[in-house]
This record gives structure tokens, sequence and C-alpha cells, in this order.
């Protein structure tokens, strides 16, 4: 007679220790909590203090006639002719100085990623310019190359007018004449080479195989360059078109110190604007309002920043 066994039972599945507790989570945040907290009053507590100002008729001319307006403000922000022209400054100065760094960022950067003598030096020399603060940049540019009198280019102008025979050329001012060019080439020669460092590293970061299967396919440099490069380099362009209209956009110093916003407000861009509002005109109510609009406008700019800058990490991780 044959007696039935049960079948032994599974063995229960190992228990795991739980590495992700809340103790643990919050242990490795509370050293960040200092950096939080002072990043939170550094930025945030004076923004939330500036909405607040944005919402009253405020100026300090008239200390007895402050009082709560709503967003009056801000249609006065969208509606002013002063700030609507300041607005369209501030898109030609920007598109004008982001597209042309691009260009030259790209060609000097195609040439650096060549083996020469002195790559080393000429790197160094061609980052310098990003490296000097923005007022003694637009100061040099003031006076030692734009001023009539002792400038570079009009004593290069005498100088080749000399050659053919004159005693010397014409007198330019150049910042009466063409204020809004006077600003975007100071700016210009000082985001060159941050355009040129980002897409440096994109030409470097280019893989060596495809490219040398084109050169054995027989591909001219041209067609490498279109079909290989251009797209491979897509990324790190507009990388570079996004964080440098989030920092052109908010030129403050050298519109200060070339042109002062003139001759009549041609170089008057939002931020000078602002300051004008604020600070001649004592309107702290609106200079506020074009404050708050000004830095949402930036805060769109720099979420498709961001989104770039998670998907080019996205793409180097997956390599």
């Amino acid at each position: 007679m044959t007696t039935l066994t049960a079948p032994p039972k599974a063995a229960p599945p190992p228990i795991r220790p739980r590495t992700g507790s809340a103790v643990t989570k919050w242990r490795r945040r509370v050293p960040l909590l200092p950096a939080l907290i002072f990043t939170i009053v550094v930025t945030q507590l004076p923004f939330v203090a500036t909405i607040v100002i944005s919402t009253f008729q405020w100026n300090i001319l008239k200390p007895g006639d402050r009082h709560f307006t709503g967003l009056s403000n801000y249609a006065f922000v969208f509606t002013d002719e002063r700030l609507r022209a300041a607005v369209l400054n501030t898109v030609v100065l920007t598109a004008s100085v982001v597209l042309v760094s691009v260009v030259l960022g790209l060609g000097l950067a195609m040439l650096l990623d060549r083996r020469f003598v002195g790559r080393g030096l000429a790197r160094t020399l061609l980052i310098a310019p990003f490296l000097v603060m923005p007022v003694a940049a637009s100061l040099l540019w003031k006076h030692a190359i734009y001023n009539p009198d002792y400038g570079l280019l009009n004593g290069t102008l005498n100088a080749v007018y000399r050659l053919f025979g004159a005693d010397h050329g014409p007198t330019v001012d150049w910042v009466s004449s063409y204020p809004m060019p006077a600003v975007v080439v100071s700016l210009v020669w000082q985001w060159t080479p941050f355009m040129m460092l980002i897409l440096l590293a994109g030409l470097q970061a280019q893989p060596g195989d495809v490219l040398e299967a084109a050169r054995v396919d027989g591909a001219s440099a041209m067609a490498t360059f279109r079909h290989i490069t251009l797209p491979h380099l897509r990324q790190y362009l507009e990388l570079g078109i996004l964080l440098g209209t989030i920092y052109v956009v908010q030129t403050f110093d050298a519109v200060y110190t070339i042109t002062q916003g003139g001759p009549g407000s041609r170089t008057t861009n939002l931020p000078y604007e602002i300051y004008l509002t604020m600070f001649r005109k004592y309107e702290y109510g609106e200079a506020a309002a074009a404050g708050v609009v000004v830095v949402l406008g930036s805060i769109v700019i720099a979420t498709f920043a961001l989104r770039t800058i998670a998907s080019l990490f996205r793409e180097e991780a997956s390599r």
C-alpha cells in the first residue's frame, strides 16, 4: 500500500533589505538643505517681492501716492511705445549677436579641430575675449577702437588713405553713426569664443570611423561637412543658440557703456529700458512688471536649453 506525500513547498523568495528608506533619503538630502535655502533666499524671495511691487503704482517722487493697481502695470508694459521699441531692439541685438557668433564660432572651431603647430596657443588667444569683464570689454571698444580722435578704426583708415597719397581719411564717429552695429560687433567679439568652445566639443565628439569611411568612399570635404558633420552638430548648434540667447538678451553693460541707449533710443534694449524706468523715471511698479516679463521669457528659453542639454547627455550615454 503506497502513501501519498504532499509535494515540497516552494521556498519563499528571499527578503531584500530596503535600501531606499525614507531615513536614508533624508540623510542624503540634509547636507544639501543649506544650499537650497540659500538659493531660495537669494533668488526666489526677491522675485516674489518683484511680483508684489509690480502690482502697485509706486513712484518714489510721490511717496504718499502708492496704491494697488493689479495688472495695470503689465498692460502698460505691453502697450507702451518705448517698451515696444526696446523689445524690437532687444530682438535685433540678440539675433544679430547670436547668429554671427555661431557662424564665426563654427569656422574657428573647424580650424582648431585640425592639428597644427601652435594650436594650443591659438586656442588660448581665441578664448581670451570671453574672459574679459563685460564692462572692460565695452570700454575697450568705445575708447580704443571706436573713438573718432585716437581710435584704432580711424587710425587704420588714415593709414590706408596715406598709402594712396591722401593726407588723412574721413573722421567717422562710429558710435553716433552706427550705434547698433557698434554694440553688436563688441558683443560678437566677446561671445564668439563661447560658441567656438561648444562647437569644438561637438566636432571632437564625432565618430572617427564614420569620417574615415566617408574619405574612403571619395566624399569631398564639403559633402562630408554637409551630410555628416552638420547633422552631428545640430544639437550643439541649438545649445549654443539657446544659451547665447539667454545671456545676450540680458545685455546691459555694452549698451550702457558704449551708447547709453542712444542716439534717439536706437540701441535701448529691455534691460536698459528697465533701468531708465527704475532710476530715471522712478516708476518702481512699471519697472518691476517689465522685469517679471523678461524673467518669464528667459525661463521659457532656458527650458528649451535644458531639454537640449538633457538630449545631449542621453546621446552620449547611449554610445
